[in-house]
């Protein structure tokens, strides 16, 4: 029974109501051979695969999302529980649909101030429109809240039982306002995958500004991404855009932040296992093995362009299991490699022994924008968006010299031209 890969972008948005979007993604059982890419014999792993990026490369989205291993159980309530539950949620959907804050708030001020002309002086409202709208909550609620007195007002015994709960309504409503109200809640954003460069960008934003509330999401690749921003569920993304052939929609602002240079990843006895840098020529022949591109996604856009661009051949057949496993067979093959982001995230055993070698003349980036809506008023979004814009550029076109945040200045950098 397969396990599912689960990435879940739901949040609260200042100007819209989210849906959640679950990215299911089934998983086989892993297999072994000398030859990965061929051979399907099977072999004992652990049942959980690995937390982080399932990508062929471990370097910019894999699968395209950091996703978390659940296992999918049903929960089962009794069924005299589920009838209570059941006649509860019928009362409380009965007495309290449509129901007016604005009567409730104003029998809470009648109720602490003891008169309805002095709850009319704290609301700003005549007596006449307190006594109507306690009226009308009388008639909703079907019982009498106030015995009226010569001095004023006094709470019956429905009405005393009824204050505590009005009483919770107005904070209820206090706290939802104040959760999509701007700068209250926390900033969603979407980094691709958490081992990755945007995810140590947005660590670096937290740290220069450490009040700012930050909720981090993975989501499949940059049309989901676009989608969520457009919808609300996410703030923002970083992604490569626009993907070739399409261009982003009217309302989406991308603004290109970092440059990431790839690196060659080779096990010790790989040919150019000691070589400082490697140039993009000298790896026409290699086998670049990446079984994590998925086609369609702007990760594999982007592999394709480079692949076309320096004659490199990069295999994408065999199952993906994830970035141990690549890494497990990079360390023991003298034949495979495959490319990284120079800020990507990888931890091997010592004795693997892996190589990240530098690729110049010239160096490859992974162009990372950020992804916007343009009616974001977030002021998390307007500092991040001014943190990450000393030294960005849009570049200098598919070959050139590039001041992009990421690259040292004068050196040469190669983007497809899409990007």
């Amino acid at each position: 029974m397969p396990y599912e890969l689960t990435a879940n972008a739901a949040h609260n948005h200042p100007n819209r109501l989210p849906n959640a979007r679950l990215l299911a993604i089934p998983v086989r059982a892993p297999h072994r051979s000398d030859d990965p890419t061929t051979d399907p014999s099977p072999r004992d792993r652990s049942a959980d695969p690995p937390h982080g990026e399932h990508g062929g490369h471990g370097g910019h989205g894999g699968h395209g999302a950091h996703a978390d291993l659940r296992n999918q159980s049903e929960r089962r309530v009794p069924d005299q529980t589920t009838d209570a539950w059941a006649q509860l949620n019928h009362l409380l959907c009965g007495t309290l649909t449509g129901m007016d804050l604005d009567a409730v708030r104003t029998f809470v001020t009648a109720a602490d101030a003891g008169r309805f002309q002095d709850a009319a002086a704290d609301l700003s409202v005549t007596p006449q429109a307190v006594s109507k709208r306690i009226a009308a909550l009388e008639r909703r609620l079907g019982v009498r809240l106030f015995t009226r007195t010569a001095r004023g007002a006094k709470l019956t015994v429905d009405g005393q039982a009824f204050l505590p709960h009005a009483r919770d309504l107005l904070r209820a409503e206090e706290r939802a306002v104040g959760s999509v109200r701007p700068g209250r809640r926390a900033l969603r954003v979407d980094v691709i995958g958490r081992r990755l460069a945007p995810a140590t960008l947005l660590r670096d934003f937290r740290l220069a500004c450490p009040g700012t509330e930050l909720d981090v999401v993975t989501l499949f690749d940059a049309d989901a991404a676009v989608d969520a921003v457009r919808t609300g569920t996410i703030d923002a993304s970083f992604r490569a855009v626009p993907m070739p052939g399409r261009q982003l929609p009217d309302d989406i602002r991308a603004s290109r932040v970092f440059d990431e240079p790839l690196q060659l990843l080779t096990g010790p006895d790989h040919a150019l296992a000691a070589a400082h840098t490697v140039s993009p020529a000298e790896l026409v022949g290699q086998r670049i093995w990446m079984p994590g591109l998925v086609p369609g996604t702007e990760w594999a856009a982007y592999y394709d362009a480079l692949a076309a661009a320096f004659a490199v051949t990069i295999e994408v057949t065999g199952p993906d299991f994830g970035t141990e496993p690549l890494l497990d067979t990079l360390a023991g093959s003298r034949t495979l490699a495959t490319f990284v982001g120079e800020r990507t995230h990888l931890v091997w055993p010592a004795d693997h022994g892996l190589r990240r070698i530098a690729v110049r003349e010239p160096t490859p980036v992974y162009p990372h924008s950020l992804v916007w809506h343009r009616d974001n008023r977030h002021p998390a979004l307007a500092a991040l968006r001014d943190h990450l814009a000393p030294g960005a550029s849009p570049g200098t076109g598919p070959a050139g010299r590039s001041s992009a945040r990421g690259v040292h200045p004068g050196v040469e950098t190669w983007v497809p031209a899409w990007a």
